[in-house]
């Protein structure tokens, strides 16, 4: 109904995302960035999305960019592990989840059901974390 309402852009990014037309997706977090004049959340959205579609390059931008804001408000480190981990690097993926349990990020949460952890599913250590956050087995 609103066209400038950035959740739905942002949702409907993710949504294209997991149905891998990641173009769609790349379009939808760049209109949410810019509705949002810039949320972290938006951006982080984007930089999993570039490295969903193996642009390396651009997510690591967008990783910098994260990590720049970081030193002057807060930064999601749930969202920053799910960046880390669609670049395939779990041991920064796993250091940034551990940030998301110290902090009692609101997005755990979505653990145990977000797609974007796929990857670490079968790793003990996502695992030992699915406990220590308390979800049931």
């Amino acid at each position: 109904m609103d066209p400038d309402f950035v959740l739905a852009h942002l949702w409907l990014g993710m949504a294209y995302e997991q149905k891998g037309a990641l173009e769609e997706a790349i379009a939808e977090f760049q209109r949410a960035i810019a509705l949002s004049g810039g949320g972290t959340e938006t951006l982080a959205a984007l930089g999993h999305a570039y490295a969903v579609s193996g642009n390396r390059a651009r997510a690591q931008t967008v990783l910098d960019q994260l990590r720049a804001i970081a030193s002057q408000k807060y930064v999601s480190p749930y969202r920053l592990s799910a960046i880390h981990v669609a670049l395939g690097e779990a041991r920064q993926a796993f250091e940034w989840l551990e940030r998301a349990c110290e902090d009692q990020s609101h997005w755990l949460v979505f653990l145990k059901v977000d797609p974007v952890f796929d990857p670490l599913r079968s790793d003990p250590r996502f695992q030992d974390l699915l406990r220590r956050v308390r979800f049931p087995p």
